[in-house]
């Protein structure tokens, strides 16, 4: 290793500079205030958990992106979190063991084996909020408008809400009765948007031809409103994927009263996270950002995992990705204190940094610095504070 490669960084893994760490800061200060006035709790769960509470009902997606050590302690293997959620749903299931909705907010660093996409970050900084404990479209609701305001703070405008819900592949694939091995192939399939690799799959499939048109139409619904009534017409005949569609169109027309310039986009066949939501399942896009900004979604099965099953809704955002759309912030002058150790200086610069002001106090031979535009002196024995020259 030469001198240089000492001092690389991982790819995918960054550090922020004084600049940006300041904004970040200030942002997630901002946010936690927002959340708390909103009724959130925070909570600060361990970077590091054993395996077996830390990945339980993640499906592999998580799995494949947790760092393992093991314990020098007892043996066990210990995960390094990719996702701060499944700690909130064990501290809402096991840790406080409250009855009825409790919300809970973290912001916190998580570390990805690999880039989820790739110039992805594998060092985020997970900001989010859950909300346990109803099951109703209200707490969908609330948690979705907390993240459009979320946004909204951050400084950002022009936000495209897209919208699914997992319970409409569920009732397809069912009404198809597809195996298992099938299944996974039309799921990797849709994942992929691969149109002809679709077409010569559900050709080979023994299936009647109006479930055949409902398997390759799938893939094409998404878009705008219109696609609510196509896909009503199209599963007619599933009775559980037009009371899902039917739940998507009553939650959009209540964001739509409460937010009336966000703009909409629905996909019936979103399939981020199957193994691990419930319901439904959203993100926020703005047009400068090629991947969907913030995520969330109903989780309703992961409490039981924890001895209790409790409904679950909830979102997350990356600091750092989101520090990428705001324009820098230009920091405050400071005040120039020159090197005096007399405590009657001292008390002055207490009183300016209590009062607000940054103060940078000198070392000796030390005469000025870049970070100020105004210096201490003083005049007939009164400290005071004057313009730089």
């Amino acid at each position: 290793m030469t001198s240089v490669d000492r001092w690389l960084l991982p790819d995918g893994v960054e550090e922020l500079l004084p600049a940006q760490a300041a904004q970040v800061e200030a942002l997630r200060r901002q946010l936690l205030d927002l959340y708390k006035r909103w009724g959130y709790e925070l909570i600060i769960p361990p970077m590091l958990e054993y395996t077996e509470s830390l990945l339980v009902g993640l499906g592999s997606d998580i799995d494949l992106l947790t760092f393992r050590v093991t314990d020098q302690l007892t043996g066990r293997m210990m995960g390094l979190r990719a996702d701060i959620t499944p700690q909130a749903a064990r501290i809402d299931a096991h840790s406080l063991g409250r009855e009825g909705p409790v919300r809970l907010c973290y912001a916190g660093s998580v570390l990805h084996s690999k880039p989820k996409q790739p110039l992805a970050s594998r060092s985020p900084l997970q900001l989010g909020a859950e909300l346990y404990g109803d099951n109703s479209p209200a707490s969908d609701l609330e948690i979705i408008c907390l993240m459009l305001e979320t946004l909204r703070v951050a400084g950002l405008n022009g936000i495209t809400l897209d919208t699914g819900h997992v319970g409409i592949y569920r009732a397809v694939v069912k009404a198809a009765a597809l195996n298992a091995e099938q299944e996974a192939s039309y799921f990797d399939i849709l994942q992929r948007k691969a149109k002809t690799e679709l077409k010569l799959f559900v050709a080979g499939l023994p299936v009647a031809a109006n479930v055949a048109k409902q398997l390759l139409e799938l893939n094409e619904l998404h878009g705008g409103e219109d696609v609510l009534q196509r896909g009503r017409e199209l599963f007619a005949d599933i009775p559980d994927a037009v009371a899902a569609i039917a739940s998507l169109e009553e939650l959009t027309e209540s964001l739509a009263l409460r937010i009336p310039d966000i703009q909409f986009y629905f996909d019936l066949a979103e399939l981020r996270g199957l193994h691990y939501h419930t319901g439904v399942v959203f993100s926020a896009l703005v047009r400068e950002h090629g991947q969907a900004l913030a995520l969330g979604g109903r989780y309703d099965d992961i409490g039981v995992l924890f001895g209790r099953a409790r409904p679950a809704t909830g979102f997350s955002i990356d600091l750092k990705a989101l520090l990428g759309l705001l324009p820098p912030v230009t920091d405050v002058a400071a005040i120039f204190a020159p090197y005096d150790p007399s405590p009657s200086q001292w008390q002055f610069v207490q009183s300016l940094r209590e009062s607000g002001e940054k103060v940078i106090c000198g070392l000796p031979g030390q005469e000025t610095d870049a970070a100020c535009d105004r210096v201490i002196s003083k005049v007939e024995e009164q400290w005071c504070v004057k313009p730089l020259n």
